[in-house]
């Protein structure tokens, strides 16, 4: 039993040679970010209306090719050019800017999401901010760094000294968006607009929830190492572990505490 359970923890575990090419694919996607960021550019809309740009479109695009220069037979599964080999084990998932609206708007509360997937769960992620250059990086079993320091959630079980983020309030529909309000309601402090950001704060101990909706999986799928390994907890709105499957409902806390003050208020009947 201790060695099938050694086993499965060694396999969860991300190999230091993918660690390594996640840092590269930073170094990689870096300088084309900085050279657009605060310039004039062109801001094009896709069919779902969110914006993109030059910056993102070249970022993912070294990206890509440098996995597949290093490990041709893993997948990728990009924002801006789709999803290549998505049934290989190991798959690289990609937001080159998460927050292009804060990217455009000449705010640095944006980042470059890196993760890889085993078996459709992450087990490793990166937040890249290349303007400020903080590196965010969680790794199964591993602590989460920050430029290669530990850093660690804050505790806080009481919601009413909480401070909660959402990317934006706008992201929460019908049902969801009545859930959002209650949790708002409670919550000590609310703030909206740091997307990935907002994330990187709560694994270094200066935000205490965040709580997100319609997320897709390169929206997400970095974060959860990262929080995971900073001592938080990140779920679906059920409590399930988010992956591949998951309905794009997030919610993240430094405390197990708050976690569960959190999800109860989201799920729980109108009328309660």
């Amino acid at each position: 039993m201790v060695e099938s359970a050694s086993r499965d923890e060694n396999a969860s575990r991300c190999p230091a040679e993918f660690a390594a090419l996640a840092h590269h694919l930073a170094d990689v996607s870096g300088p084309i970010i900085r050279r657009h960021f605060r310039q004039p550019i062109a801001v094009d809309h896709k069919a779902d209306a969110t914006p993109v740009t030059i910056a993102d479109r070249d970022a993912e695009a070294a990206i890509r090719a440098a996995i597949v220069d290093a490990y041709p037979g893993h997948g990728i599964i990009g924002e801006e050019h789709g999803t290549t080999n998505g049934g290989a084990e190991y798959v690289w998932v990609i937001d080159p800017i998460d927050g292009t609206k804060s990217f455009i708007t000449g705010k640095p509360v944006f980042g470059t999401l890196i993760a890889l997937l085993r078996g459709g769960r992450p087990i490793l992620g990166i937040i890249d901010q290349p303007v400020t250059g903080e590196r965010w990086t969680g790794a199964a079993g591993l602590a989460t760094t920050l430029n290669g320091e530990a850093v660690r959630t804050r505790s806080c079980g009481d919601l009413g000294h909480a401070a909660l983020d959402a990317t934006s309030p706008d992201m929460f529909e019908g049902a969801d968006a009545h859930a959002f309000a209650r949790l708002c309601g409670r919550a000590g402090l609310v703030r909206h607009s740091m997307d990935c950001y907002a994330y990187a704060m709560l694994a270094t101990g200066f935000v205490d929830l965040v709580v997100e909706a319609t997320m897709n999986l390169y929206d997400f799928a970095a974060l959860v190492p990262v929080v995971e390994g900073a001592g938080g907890m990140i779920t679906d709105w059920q409590g399930e572990a988010l992956g591949a499957a998951s309905d794009g409902r997030v919610i993240a806390a430094g405390d197990a505490r708050m976690h569960e003050a959190a999800r109860k208020i989201l799920t729980e009947s109108p009328a309660a």
